[in-house]
Formats: structure tokens, C-alpha cells, sequence
């Protein structure tokens, strides 16, 4: 009984093992493994195996260098910021536009609604090669300048931009402007800011220690407390590579994920200094506002944002403030 009972055992294990997908994930994270993206990225691939997958992770500080991996097939998945996931899935590659989402509560409004199940077949591409399985908070971006008199967008008319070279968005914003965009990525934006080749960058508040974007503020330079744009990172798979079932899975999880990722982005906020913080008057913010949404009707024209996801946004700010001037208006 027994050698039966353990023979038994072993069979399970055995088919057990053969139903597993192994599978491999691509992680790009400023800090490496390291970092929060990482460590959030771990806990998923623990959760996965529960779903039938054995993933793998690759840790990443070149978000370029990731995505030519997963392209290669040296990976079956990996995890990026949504502006360069945004060639797999324009849907939700959107959610990073321009102004689209101002605060927090907008953000985890727009990412619960994007993840739902109802929404499953936003998540794979028309020839079903890619699979969105989950979108990640990363924060607020902000503009960092060096000089407090850029305090207008008629004062930064002329100034140097860091523009991400991958994002065309960022690059037609800055010369609607009259900026002077400067091609970058994500290994040089900063240090282009602190050596002084750029009088301006945009970063969410996760950036602001490890890159050291003091040194680049200095004395005199300061962090427009006004966000631009909601940095996410998009998880994509081939899903071919992972169980049936995997997608929805995987989406529950990010969902449930939003609160704690919520309170990191609040305290690595606070923990910018108060003295590098400058507020923009209450008058001017309406007018920034108006100029961002007329860029993103413009870009979703131009084919470069969804449409359905710039309706799915516009919803979701003014299910948080229904006094909100676009409100009323057609157009998103």
C-alpha cells in the first residue's frame, strides 16, 4: 500500500509539473531587482504559479534593452512603461496620455475599469499575438526645471525639453509650446537634467532619488507640483506561452494590487522635499488643462492615442470631480 500510495504521489507531481508553463518575463525597473516595479513583479510571479505558471524573471535597468528581448523572443513576456507597450496595445498603452488623468483617484478609477473582465478582449491585439495581462500605478509625472522663473508655459517657450524618442506625444506637446525638443531615454533623461543639456524634464516621484534630480535643480530649479501625464507599466505576454485562463487571472491580481501600490506613490510624493516644490496659481491650471486636452483630441486624430480609451478617461475624472469644466463638453 505503501509503494502504491507513493507511486500515486509521484504521478501527480509528474502531471502536475507537465500542466506548468514555464515561462520567462522581461522586467525593466529603474533600480534593477532592486526596485518596486521588481518587487511587485516577484509577487505576481509567486501568484502565477497558483494560475500554472513557472515564470522566471529578468530584471532590466534599459527599458529599450527589455523590449528588443521580448521582441527577439528571449522572453514570453515583459513588463514596461505603457508609452513604449503602447505598439502592442494602443487601448491601454492610453491611459499615459497627455493631462488625461490628474490624480489618484482618477488612476485607479481608469486602471480598475481597464482590467475588468467585460473589457477582456481590449486586452489581446487583432492577430491575438499579444496579451495585456495587467497595468501597474507608477505615479504623477512632474516637470523638474532648473530655474524657478520657468514658472509658465510662455517661459518655457525656447527652453530644452528631454522628450522620450519612442513617445511622438511628448515631442509634438513640447513643440506646440515653442520648446526645443531634446531626444532622449530613459538612461540619459535624467542625467542630461543634472549635467545641465536640458532645462526641463518630466518624472513621476519614484525617479527623484535614484537619479539624484536634485543635482539638476539645484539651487535655484524646483518641481512644478502640477502632473502632466500618470506613468503606468503595462505587463504583456505572448499568451500562447501561459495556461488558458492566465489574462483575467493575472488581471484580478493587479487590480487587487492598487490600493498598496496607491500608498507607495503617496509617501515617495511627500518625501520630495518641500523646498523643491512650487505650486502653480489656482487660474493658471485651468488654462494648462484646456491646452492639454486640445493636444490629446489632436493626437487621438493623428492615430497616436485610442479613442475609446480618451472616452474611458474623460468618464473617469468626471466621476471624481463632476464640476470639472470639460464636463459639459464634446470632443474626448
Amino acid at each position: 500500500m505503501k509503494k502504491l500510495a507513493l507511486a500515486l504521489m509521484a504521478t501527480t507531481a509528474m502531471g502536475t509539473m507537465a500542466n506548468t508553463h514555464a515561462a520567462t518575463m522581461c522586467v525593466f525597473d529603474l533600480l534593477g531587482a532592486s526596485g518596486e516595479a521588481y518587487q511587485q513583479m516577484k509577487g505576481w510571479a509567486l501568484q502565477a504559479k497558483s494560475w500554472g505558471a513557472d515564470v522566471k524573471l529578468k530584471a532590466y535597468t534599459d527599458e529599450r534593452v527589455a523590449n528588443e528581448d521580448f521582441k527577439a523572443g528571449k522572453c514570453d513576456g515583459v513588463s514596461i512603461t505603457a508609452m513604449r507597450g503602447r505598439e502592442y496595445n494602443k487601448f491601454v498603452g492610453s491611459i499615459d496620455s497627455i493631462g488625461a488623468v490628474p490624480n489618484n483617484k482618477v488612476a485607479q478609477s481608469a486602471i480598475s475599469f481597464t482590467l475588468n473582465s467585460r473589457n477582456a478582449a481590449k486586452m489581446v491585439s487583432a492577430n491575438k499575438k499579444y496579451e495585456i495581462v495587467g497595468v501597474a500605478p507608477l505615479g504623477s509625472a512632474y516637470l523638474f526645471v532648473n530655474d524657478r522663473s520657468i514658472n509658465s508655459v510662455a517661459k518655457a517657450a525656447g527652453k530644452k525639453i528631454a522628450v522620450l524618442d519612442y513617445d511622438s506625444a511628448q515631442k509634438k506637446m513640447v513643440q506646440q509650446i515653442g520648446a526645443q525638443p531634446v531626444s532622449s531615454d530613459v538612461t540619459n533623461f535624467a542625467s542630461k537634467f543634472n549635467n545641465g543639456q536640458v532645462d526641463i524634464i518630466g518624472a513621476p516621484a519614484y525617479a527623484f532619488k535614484p537619479l539624484e534630480l536634485h543635482k539638476g535643480l539645484g539651487s535655484k530649479g524646483a518641481m512644478v507640483n502640477f502632473p502632466i501625464l500618470h506613468v503606468t507599466a503595462n505587463v504583456i505576454i505572448h499568451p500562447e506561452k501561459f495556461p488558458a485562463g492566465f489574462g483575467q487571472k493575472s488581471r484580478d491580481w493587479f487590480v487587487k494590487q492598487l490600493p498598496k501600490a496607491f500608498s507607495t506613490i503617496s509617501k515617495l510624493e511627500a518625501g520630495i522635499p518641500a523646498k523643491y516644490k512650487m505650486t502653480i496659481p489656482a487660474d493658471d491650471k485651468i488654462g494648462y488643462q484646456k491646452m492639454m486636452r486640445e493636444s490629446r483630441i489632436a493626437l487621438t486624430k493623428q492615430g497616436v492615442y485610442d479613442k475609446s480609451m480618451m472616452a474611458v478617461l474623460k468618464k473617469a475624472r468626471c466621476s471624481v470631480d463632476k464640476s470639472n469644466f470639460e464636463c459639459s463638453l464634446a470632443g474626448e
